[in-house]
């Protein structure tokens, strides 16, 4: 146990730095340490490294809201806060929008795990009479989600052209023989971390002054959107390779929570909810489905090959421990950050953060014997890719059809 415990605190750790520093994707790193798993499963367990990754997940989703808010710097899981984030930090409501995300996040664990009865029961049987039709509805949500989230023709061809060509790079990885490892690093190093980066470099906006009091309320309507944000990562549980921004796609229509200035509390609180929960149902999905729906659960069920209740029972205590300590990290640095955002030398934090990434892919494909030409070649595409979405002022969350296009594939021919 005290193995566990202290497997959840590094964990905890490191997902506070991989989340606060911008450009890092919760993915990469899980990439880092699955690639290390040989060596570490030596001298440790698979449930202690497992806790390890889990931990690493939930204060990465609660943390990543600070460089996405104050930065401006997104992740796939907090594209949609963008702009209402930083509109708030222009306002000079910086604190308050760090405290709206972290209890949003918070408040949605809860919610998942007080909600899991229901959906063990329901979960599985619908999981089981929907295969057959799953990549009907996966293909039907993806078009739906690409006409939801443009707004213009160009915009969603655009889309479109993201979603279809991320899917075939994605296909491409899953079926060549390179260790998924270092296939996937490179991938989401390049569409989630490169990408973003490299576009961030020349955005030099002046942060103003922040308010250093602040005064938030729970009221009915939080509780509402902290409610929609933890049942929704359940909706994701048996859609495989939809994330939190599709998620919050479908929390936006369920709460009739939009992107405007009255309403950008509720509908961070909202995203943030369904990013943070996501990550718990993603490793209970394993359990209830046989499904992992996210990197970290592909990574865990790799490590774990037979889930049972003990390891739910041990993820879901590891997630409270995280998600606790996770929400006073968030607090302190956020309110540390937002004081000194005005100090901070954008360019030079970005340059490291590129020059440790890639530095990362090659240090790993050289240790374990991959092709550098190959991973080369998906690290350009796939950065150039990711820059895409950054030039066309579209969602980057188009970018998972990297996970949703093969999933579809999958579903067609295991049935037909």
């Amino acid at each position: 146990m005290i193995e566990i415990i202290i497997a959840c605190f590094l964990g905890i750790l490191l997902g506070t730095i991989t989340g606060i520093f911008p450009g890092i994707h919760v993915n990469t790193s899980g990439a880092i340490v699955f690639t290390l798993s040989p060596y570490l499963l030596s001298f440790l367990s698979a449930e202690v490294l497992c806790v390890f990754l889990s931990s690493l997940a939930i204060s990465h989703a609660l943390l990543e809201f600070i460089p996405s808010i104050l930065l401006g710097v997104p992740e796939e899981g907090t594209a949609l806060t963008i702009l209402p984030g930083h509109r708030m930090v222009l306002q000079g409501r910086a604190k308050e929008a760090i405290r709206i995300v972290a209890i949003g996040g918070y408040g949605a664990i809860i919610v998942t795990i007080l909600t899991l009865p229901v959906f063990a029961i329901i979960l599985p049987y619908l999981h089981n009479i929907s295969k057959p039709y799953l990549w009907i509805f996966l293909l039907v949500v993806s078009l739906i989600l690409v006409y939801k989230l443009s707004y213009t023709i160009k915009d969603r061809i655009w889309s479109l052209i993201c979603f279809l060509l991320s899917g075939l790079i994605g296909w491409g990885v899953s079926i060549t023989p390179i260790p998924s490892n270092l296939s996937l690093m490179a991938t989401f190093t390049g569409l989630f971390g490169l990408s973003t980066i490299i576009y961030s470099l020349g955005d030099n906006s002046h942060i103003p002054h922040q308010n250093p009091f602040v005064e938030l309320e729970l009221d009915t309507e939080s509780i509402k959107n902290i409610f929609i944000g933890g049942t929704t990562g359940g909706i994701l549980g048996f859609l495989p390779g939809f994330g939190p921004a599709q998620g919050g796609i479908i929390g936006q229509n369920l709460s009739k929570t939009k992107d405007n200035e009255d309403n950008a509390s509720n509908f961070l609180m909202t995203i943030s909810g369904i990013n943070t929960s996501d990550c718990l149902f993603s490793l209970i999905a394993i359990y209830l489905i046989g499904n992992p729906r996210s990197g970290i659960a592909v990574f865990i069920s790799y490590l774990i090959n037979e889930f049972t209740i003990y390891h739910l029972l041990i993820f879901i205590f590891a997630s409270l421990i995280a998600v606790s300590i996770s929400l006073s990290l968030a607090l302190i640095i956020g309110d540390k950050f937002s004081k000194i955002i005005e100090k901070l030398d954008y360019n030079k934090m970005s340059i490291l953060a590129i020059v440790l990434m890639i530095s990362l892919v090659y240090i790993f494909t050289i240790i374990y014997h991959g092709p550098i030409w190959y991973i080369t070649l998906i690290l350009i595409t796939t950065t150039s890719l990711g820059l895409i979405p950054h030039y066309q002022g579209l969602s980057k969350s188009h970018l998972m059809g990297v996970l949703i296009l093969p999933a579809i594939i999958i579903y067609y021919t295991m049935f037909h």
